[in-house]
């Protein structure tokens, strides 16, 4: 290894220019990486909905969610067909594999929904397909309100904003919220309809009959071809006024004479509010790969453009900006890094020098540059996992930099000249640097097979330290010892202390090298010894770890910087009195304060995709806070949640919780109860006896169920045989409700100031659209008009809100979030200890999903990945050093620091995270036997060099020898990730200092474990490892007398 070092040193022009080259690169990357916070990870879900005017959730059932069911679970790769039947529509949410092609998924998704078709009424609308992905969440919200404006206007401006946005290159689409849709409304006149004598269905017809695209054909006279044109379809109103409906002897009766025509707004359904304002809002997501700050940009300067042209009463607001927290976040975890680099250095420069701290600092740079090439190159975006693999790194790259850089120093100390002094380091030590590399690289992974979409956040976090720990063995390899030969001058006296190491004089060491030198005897004299005590305190602490049940959770939780609340409510109400409620909740929340702003929507609860069976059937309306600056308020996220929800609790009438904003993966609430049967009374019944004993449970808030809620609707029940007397049937009864309620669509125009269609609709004034009309409607029969009373009765029905199916089975949720400091195990094992006694109905199953079920599955992954990654790194152990038990010896110091990092959750009081300490666990083992590597290879070394050593002195030399670096690697880490352990963002660029703040927070379990469990693995590392050696020659010096004793014995 030394002559190709010996060339790069010689050729130290070309190395240091290839330096220079992936640093400009490296920085270069960094700058035009795309910035985003989460991962844009491709969701293995597809959403199809059928809307259907006027259908009841059980008809929606039976016609459309079933047919399109039957389909779709036949598509190759789907794992899950979730259904959900509500009033106006059905929707169908297919979850495939994680590792499903989006395009071929698509395909076979349309075919699938054009086959299920034939088999849905002919009266159904268009099925709408789309694809969730992880960024669709809207990076920014432009809402347009002000007092005074009309809707006209408002709507005209948002359509236009709408428009701008879509045509930037880095939007993906612009969606409207609190607009309603256009109408050409045809407002019968009652009496002029009975003094003409004419009946709804004639005026129906005549609509339906005049608006008709005609292909006539062409003529072709021999000497030419003409095309022949009908113009028949409705263009404006004044067409729609000009339409016949019937003749007689004083003339032509038109739609003029008995209807008013009105270009107007459907009824509206939903509310949209902005900071206490009625509003519209534009909901902007961004397109995948593209920067999430440069998007936010782009639309702030698009928007203020053309703001400039807005009455001046038109208020424009930035609502739910992503922005600024995800600038925040990458700017205070890149000054904890600087920081880190800061404290590495001070370790270094104190333990080595000036020259030599300098070099090995030197990496932390380099090897992030050198990632950020290899990051962009894939086509990621800086985001938090990214980041998350880059802290991590952090704790692991300058391992490799310091052994050889302090074996230099020490040959440099020595006597030796730069040159020579790292031609023996690396030649020593590049085997041992590329071992233990590739054994942290073999910890990782197994991480890049976690399945689901887990494994797709997760996936960042490897690829990014394999990038990492790339650079860092690149510059421990070849740039750190090219520029310590050219910086690094001869030290004129050579160290006593080395050289009394070298002659084996340990009795006269001093300081924490000489107690070390006498721990190390007592060591080899007494391993047995040693070693017992070891085992003994290992399983003292598995066993306190066990017994004191400090919890699980799944990631981790933030001091929140976004709030929501979700408003349900129970009966039949109207649009307008939804928004009622909803402004309610709204100003509520208003008063308390602490809000940058709010967003707020009312009606239309809509569909919660993957959040376990959607919305609530009693939700009503959401609002979504953004929590003011946490610098200019007295009191934490939490506590302004906590002041929010006392505000809202005692609202009458009115359930109105918080919504936790999730971090990392997408869950749903912590806690989800399934309960699947196929009887929908007994299912609602039991589902509410659930959700009453989960709401009677302390430590649970936002505790809401899928059941449907208490309400009525009306049944017009037809005597068809009555109706066939007179000559009616059941189409003109509908088209004669119709009028009272929506109107009957006759038709759709597409005047020019308008993109999609609008519907021309036929419906009675305002004052006879009541109840009571229904009974007094007429049709059109050979008897004349007939009140439909005579052969319709009205019933009143209770109603049903939603109906969900999964795999073809009725399905109802149960679900929690927990309260802070709250653990969600240890919930649902009180609801299974429950349910278990509670005599549930038998043909019922309960199933325990949620943040639960990613809990236990990532668990269980993990545990997989450990076991995995042990096996690939005990193969390259078994590799480097061809002896089983020095593989099984150093794989012990894996042991040691899991026990640490429970040791440490024990201390520090913390729940077990799944993701957060689970990962750190695994970085670890790849960590902590860097050391044991390099500690064996020198006892190797020594041995081969020195075969007449008594093995006690070549196990104490090994020990005093490597120190001094195994205690820098483990004082760097340790000391680079303490301050984000002990939750506090120091940020030296920023000169910002927090205790608690958000970045800290999102980090200090993983920090933790990886400082726990090194700093707890490395001290028994020194002391155990050591005797773990002296054990075969304690055994065979053992055995040797004895067998001596034998002999003699037979001899005599």
């Amino acid at each position: 290894m030394s002559s190709y070092i010996a060339s790069c040193i010689d050729r130290s022009r070309t190395i240091l220019s290839l330096m220079a080259v992936i640093i400009c690169a490296g920085i270069m990357a960094y700058l035009s990486i795309p910035v985003e916070s989460n991962p844009d990870v491709s969701v293995p879900i597809i959403v199809v909905t059928v809307p259907h005017e006027g259908i009841s959730p059980e008809d929606a059932e039976r016609l459309l969610a079933r047919p399109l069911e039957l389909e779709l679970k036949t598509i190759v790769g789907v794992e899950e067909v979730n259904s959900y039947s509500s009033e106006g529509r059905a929707t169908v949410v297919i979850e495939f594999d994680y590792s499903f092609d989006a395009n071929q998924a698509l395909v076979d998704v349309r075919e699938a929904v054009d086959k299920a078709k034939a088999k849905m009424p002919s009266s159904a609308e268009e099925p709408i397909i789309n694809e969730v992905s992880a960024g669709d969440f809207p990076i920014i919200t432009v809402s347009l309100g002000g007092a005074a404006v009309p809707d006209r206007v408002l709507y005209r401006l948002a359509r236009e904003l709408k428009d701008e946005l879509e045509g930037l290159p880095e939007v993906l689409e612009a969606n409207l919220n609190g607009e309603r849709e256009e109408l050409l409304e045809a407002v019968i006149d009652p009496a002029q309809l009975e003094a003409y004598g004419i009946s709804n269905d004639q005026l129906i017809q005549a609509v339906a009959r005049n608006n008709r695209l005609i292909a006539a054909g062409a003529v072709d006279t021999g000497r030419g071809s003409f095309s022949v044109k009908i113009p028949s379809l409705i263009e404006s109103a004044e067409d729609v006024l000009s339409i016949p409906v019937t003749a007689t002897p004083n003339g032509v009766v038109t739609l003029r004479d008995v209807t008013t025509i009105r270009r107007t707004f459907k009824d509206p359904k939903s509310f949209t509010r902005a900071n206490g304002v009625p509003a519209v809002a534009v909901e902007v997501s961004k397109r995948k790969g593209v920067s999430l700050v440069d998007a936010v940009a782009k639309v702030k300067i698009v928007t203020e453009a053309l703001r400039h042209h807005y009455p001046a009463n038109v208020e424009v607001s930035y609502l739910a900006d992503q922005a600024p927290e995800t600038i925040e976040q990458i700017s205070t975890l890149q000054g904890n890094i600087s920081t880190a680099m800061f404290l590495v250095l001070t370790v270094v420069v104190a333990a080595v020098g000036l020259r030599s701290g300098l070099l090995v600092a030197m990496g932390i740079p380099f090897s992030f540059l050198f990632a950020f090439v290899v990051v962009n190159l894939l086509g990621f975006t800086y985001n938090f996992m990214v980041m998350f693999g880059m802290l991590l790194g952090l704790g692991m790259l300058i391992d490799g930099a310091i052994v050889v850089i302090e074996l230099a120093d020490r040959e440099m100390g020595n006597g030796s000249t730069p040159r020579e002094a790292y031609l023996y380091a690396i030649n020593r030590m590049f085997w041992p640097v590329i071992a233990s590399t590739a054994t942290t690289l073999a910890a990782f992974l197994p991480l890049m097979f976690w399945p689901g979409v887990v494994g797709g956040f997760m996936r960042y976090l490897p690829v990014t330290v394999f990038a990492v720990m790339a650079g860092s063995l690149l510059y421990a390899l070849l740039f750190a010892p090219v520029l310590g030969a050219l910086l690094s001058k001869v030290k004129p006296e050579v160290d006593s202390v080395n050289r009394k190491v070298d002659e084996g004089r340990f009795d006269e060491l001093r300081g924490a090298l000489g107690a070390y030198a006498r721990v190390l005897r007592f060591t080899t004299n007494h391993p047995f010894v040693v070693i017992t005590i070891a085992g003994l305190v290992l399983f003292g602490i598995v066993r306190w770890y066990g017994e004191a049940n400090n919890g699980m959770q799944f990631f981790t939780n933030v001091d929140p910087t976004f709030t929501g609340v979700n408003v349900a409510a129970k009966g039949n109400f109207s649009a307008a009195e939804l928004r009622d409620i909803v402004v309610d909740v709204e100003q509520r929340i208003l008063a308390v304060g602490n809000y940058q702003s709010i967003y707020t929507r009312s009606g239309g609860g809509g569909l919660s995709v993957g959040s376990g069976g959607g919305s609530s059937a009693d939700q009503i309306g959401s609002m979504f806070i953004e929590i003011s600056d946490r610098r200019q308020r007295d009191i934490n996220g939490y506590e302004v949640e906590a002041a929010y929800r006392e505000a809202i609790s005692d609202v009458p009438g009115v359930r109105a919780e918080m919504l936790k904003v999730e971090n990392g993966p997408p869950v749903g609430k912590d806690i989800q109860i399934q309960v699947i049967g196929s009887d929908l009374e007994i299912l609602a019944r039991e589902t509410r006896r659930l959700s009453e004993y989960v709401q009677s449970l302390s430590g649970l808030v936002g505790v809401d169920d899928t059941a449907p809620v208490p309400g009525i609707e009306w049944e017009m029940n037809v005597d068809r045989a009555k109706a066939a007397m007179l000559g009616a049937d059941i189409a003109s009864v509908g088209a004669a409700i119709q009028l009272v309620t929506n109107g009957v669509l006759v038709g759709k125009y597409r005047p020019d100031d308008v993109d999609d269609e609008v519907d021309i609709r036929v419906r009675y004034p305002e004052e006879y659209r009541a109840i009571t009309q229904l009974d007094e409607l007429r049709v059109s029969t050979r008897e004349g008009q007939v009140p439909i009373s005579s052969f319709v009765e009205r019933q009143a029905k209770a109603k049903v809100s939603t109906i969900f199916r999964q795999n073809g089975h009725r399905i109802m949720y149960v679900r929690a979030n927990t309260m802070t400091g709250v653990l969600a195990d240890e919930k649902v094992k009180e609801i299974q200890d429950w349910v278990a006694t509670a005599d549930l109905d038998p043909s019922l199953e309960v199933v325990y999903r949620g943040a639960n079920e990613e809990q236990n599955n990532s668990m269980s992954f993990i545990g997989k990945a450990f076991a995995l990654a042990l096996a690939l790194m005990g193969i390259l152990l078994v590799t480097q050093f061809n002896s089983f038990y020095q593989a099984a010896l150093i794989l012990s110091a894996v042991i040691m620091s899991t026990v640490g990092v429970l040791l440490g959750l024990l201390l520090l009081d913390q729940p077990f995270s799944a993701i957060m300490t689970g990962v750190g666990i695994v970085a670890l083992a790849g960590i902590i036997v860097n050391n044991n590597i390099v500690l064996i290879d020198t006892f190797n070394y020594l041995r081969l060099e020195n075969p007449a050593w008594d093995i006690k002195r070549v196990i104490i030399q090994t020990g005093c020898l490597r120190l001094r670096p195994v205690f820098l690697t483990t004082f760097t880490t340790g000391f680079g990730l303490l301050p984000m352990a002990s939750g506090v963002s120091i940020d030296l660029i920023g000169r910002e200092f927090e205790m608690g703040g958000p970045v800290a927070s999102f980090w200090v379990l993983l920090a933790s474990a990886i400082v726990s469990g090194l700093s707890f693995a490395t001290l028994l590392t020194l002391i155990v490892t050591p005797a773990m050696l002296m054990i075969p020659y304690s055994i065979r010096n053992f055995r040797i007398p004895t067998l001596r004793l034998k002999v003699a014995g037979l001899d005599t």
